[in-house]
């Protein structure tokens, strides 16, 4: 076929640049959800982003919509989008095959040369320096904690069970051999609603979390230019949630402490007592009671209790006031009226008894059942 000398130019241009693609190339999805064959470079020093995501759970999820939104539109941030995920039917898996992502198991092979970035949210497992390293731009986390207060698995438990009022999400790069040290990229506070859950806490971070991840990566040379080293001061450690956090010490917390250990953890673990030397689970936390004693001069003991027919709560005597359950769980689950008519209107036994702290083998055992 007959062309001229312009058209021949451009010809021998488009053959030199794919000849130029052939070495590196990878599949982009469109927003019409087809997959295309795109030309790029070796590494990125800015975006679009070639993401390599790990993850697990529910919380981690929301940062990877977030990445697939941008990875299908037009935005422009993420040019590939990759998941390492754990073994089982976690909740980042699940996400990912519903969306055709890429997936691999845990730990990757087939790295080098392939992302720009790496993110980690919720993932649990220490990444080795060997595998940080194949990032030109290092390895994001998203952290639900303004470290470096409350390093660890389990923050937001942490956040809820020590009365916090103010928490927040920390965007840091991932260091090897110890979880939560790295510099801070990118930070941002959150009030802490009054009388939040520790499930509700979780939502509300892992949707900010989210966001501020997709900030971080729109400006991610910029902030690396000016990442930070986590203060000395104000750090604390909040270790995994386990049974032995549930027992309630009647002559040592609060209504405040026990209101807020319920909220952190009664989704999940019930709070547990003493009667008679069985274990009791205390349900349905009803908050702080106001009782009227016929006798104001006398100081009930902690752990005494007390029927309230009226409002049918088991009130029960803590350090400085009264807290209400609904319902306990001895053999069976009983109502407080149940609790009352079957066991307590027999017995003089009417006090819950704080648990003494087992052998370290016993707690083993305990937590190992979660």
């Amino acid at each position: 076929m007959w062309t001229n000398s312009r058209t021949a130019g451009a010809s021998l241009r488009i053959l030199n640049l794919l000849h130029h693609c052939s070495a590196q190339t990878g599949w982009r999805r469109g927003t019409d959800g087809r997959h295309r064959w795109l030309c790029r470079r070796m590494s990125s020093s800015g975006p679009p982003w070639r993401l390599l995501f790990f993850g697990s759970d529910q919380f981690a999820v929301e940062s990877l919509k977030l990445l697939t939104s941008s990875w299908t539109s037009s935005e422009g941030l993420v040019e590939s989008l990759e998941v390492v995920t754990l073994s089982g039917n976690v909740p980042v898996k699940k996400f990912a095959q519903e969306n055709q992502l890429p997936l691999h198991s845990w730990p990757p092979d087939n790295v080098d040369g392939r992302f720009d970035v790496g993110v980690v949210v919720s993932f649990g497992c220490l990444l080795h320096e060997t595998l940080i390293n194949k990032f030109p731009h290092g390895i994001l986390n998203v952290h639900p904690s303004l470290l470096p207060r409350w390093r660890g698995p389990a923050p937001i438990f942490h956040t809820i069970m020590h009365g916090d009022t103010v928490t927040g999400v920390t965007i840091m790069q991932i260091r090897p051999h110890r979880f939560d040290v790295g510099p801070i990229v990118n930070q941002e506070l959150y009030q802490v609603p009054e009388k939040c859950t520790a499930d509700e806490l979780g939502a509300a971070l892992a949707t900010k979390g989210a966001h501020l991840l997709i900030d971080t990566l729109t400006t991610l040379s910029e902030r690396l230019a000016h990442k930070r080293k986590q203060s000395r001061t104000g750090e604390t450690f909040a270790p995994k949630i386990c049974t032995s956090m549930s027992w309630i010490v009647w002559e040592e917390q609060t209504c405040d402490n026990i209101d807020c250990l319920y909220r952190a953890i009664g989704c999940r673990i019930p709070l547990r007592t003493m009667w008679m030397g069985e274990t009791i689970k205390l349900l349905d936390f009803v908050g702080k009671c106001h009782i009227t004693l016929s006798d104001q001069r006398r100081r009930p003991a902690p752990g005494s209790i007390s029927y309230q027919k009226e409002s049918n709560t088991l009130a029960v005597c803590c350090q400085d006031g009264w807290v209400g359950f609904k319902t306990v769980l001895l053999k069976k689950r009983l109502t407080a009226a149940d609790f009352y008519n079957g066991y307590l209107h027999y017995t003089a036994e009417r006090l819950f008894v704080s648990r003494k702290r087992g052998t370290e083998a016993q707690q083993i055992r305990e937590n190992s059942t979660l």
